[in-house]
């Protein structure tokens, strides 16, 4: 009887299927785009654009430990250390064209939306310029009041609208608005699963160590619109019911003794070290501030729900709103600490991180620490001072659980 694949095994196997097949179609001729993270995907897919994602592809060229080539040819093109490293990686790539961490075809078309920082909207603009290519911006007001703005929703529609008219100039084709409604219709359903899988760490102990979640934000990034996204979260959201029913923890080999949010991108280059040591005081991450980010959810025909869908994303609102997120997590997920990654690239994130720490342990009472790092760049990183960081964080938390148990 053949065993059936793992949601891990299917994983692997979607990733490489994205990457090969956008190769094929660069060389059969056919149109592929770049795309930031969280943009209107639903737009390409109905209209069977390939699209590759350079944030993806940086992460993963990060996880592989062969950003220095990338960033070392676009900081000696002039473009600062202190530029996002997705954006110097990605712009060193667009020179060199190759990586041993895998490659991906160079754009016909540039697709972007500034849901997400302002840094790609110069980044894409760059690249369109220099590759003499077309551009299609979504240009996202940050929203500054608690709730997103009608007037905000009615600028995204218009751009979502006329995005639809310069993608049939364009391609040549006219849009599908019955198969945009079933694309519509799949990314909700993939969102859905995405959020339910990764809700299920709220179980004690969490089924889900948090660095596997890192590892599967690659398909909800490049995959929100195809079936295939819904059917690995779907069936990872199985598995993990089925640990949590059985009520096995995160790992074979140890009990899960502390349970944290991890704010802010991975350290790609250094994911080993800062799991290990993590797991090593038994503390595991059950989650963070990206499974919402991606939980693009909208009535399906409804272009104004779509349009507040893209403008509700963490990263645009404002600090109340990062505040009140970041609190409901810690009483949803039980949490005992918290992991902030200053991100030197991160900039939006991390300039307001040390007052969103502060508010966040005066409602909640749960202690954090702050340690540096970069998303790529492997110089910024210090082991030494991490772990002195969980060391400290480790303390905090075990006196807090002395209080409770002799309160």
């Amino acid at each position: 009887m053949e065993n059936k694949m793992t949601s891990k095994q299917m994983l692997g196997e979607l990733l490489d299927d994205h990457y090969r097949t956008a190769l094929e179609a660069k060389a059969e001729g056919k149109l592929v785009a770049w795309a930031t993270s969280i943009c209107p995907q639903e737009l390409l897919e109905t209209l069977d654009i390939d699209v590759v994602y350079p944030e993806n592809h940086a992460a993963a060229i990060g996880a592989r430990k062969c950003a220095p080539e990338f960033i070392e040819k676009s900081e000696g093109k002039g473009y600062s250390a202190d530029i996002c490293s997705y954006a110097r990686v990605n712009m060193g790539y667009a020179d060199i064209q190759h990586s041993e961490a895998g490659d991906i075809p160079m754009p016909d078309l540039i697709f972007c939306c500034s849901n997400i920082c302002n840094t790609v909207i110069k980044w894409y603009e760059n690249l369109a310029r220099t590759l003499k290519i077309p551009l299609i911006m979504f240009d996202m007001p940050f929203n500054h009041t608690f709730a997103v703005p009608d007037h905000s929703i009615a600028y995204m529609k218009g751009q979502i609208e006329h995005a639809i008219d310069r993608l049939e100039e364009i391609t040549g084709k006219q849009f599908d608005y019955d198969k945009f409604s079933r694309v519509m219709e799949v990314s909700n359903e993939t969102c859905n699963w995405w959020k339910k899988a990764t809700d299920l760490a709220k179980a004690h102990p969490s089924p889900l160590n948090g660095f596997d979640m890192f590892n599967y934000m690659a398909i909800i990034v490049c995959m929100r619109g195809k079936k295939e996204g819904k059917e690995i979260f779907k069936l990872w959201y199985e598995e993990l019911k089925d640990k949590v029913d059985l009520g096995i923890g995160p790992w074979k080999d140890q009990d899960e003794k502390y349970r944290i949010m991890w704010d802010g991108i991975a350290c790609w280059p250094h994911l080993s070290v800062t799991y290990k040591i993590l797991k090593k005081y038994g503390i595991n991450m059950v989650t963070s501030t990206y499974p919402e980010s991606w939980n693009v959810v909208y009535e399906v025909n409804d272009l104004n729900g779509m349009a507040r869908a893209y403008s509700s994303n963490y990263a645009n609102r404002n600090l109340d709103y990062g505040t009140g997120n970041v609190i409901k997590l810690v009483r949803d997920f039980n949490l005992d600490g918290i992991i902030y990654h200053s991100n030197r690239s991160c900039k939006l994130m991390d300039f307001r991180q040390y007052e969103v720490q502060r508010k966040i342990e005066a409602a909640t009472g749960v202690p954090s620490v702050i340690f540096d790092g970069d998303q790529t760049d492997p110089r910024i990183f210090s082991e030494a001072q991490y772990e002195t960081r969980i060391q400290a964080l480790l303390e905090m938390m075990e006196l807090n659980k002395q209080a409770r148990r002799n309160g």
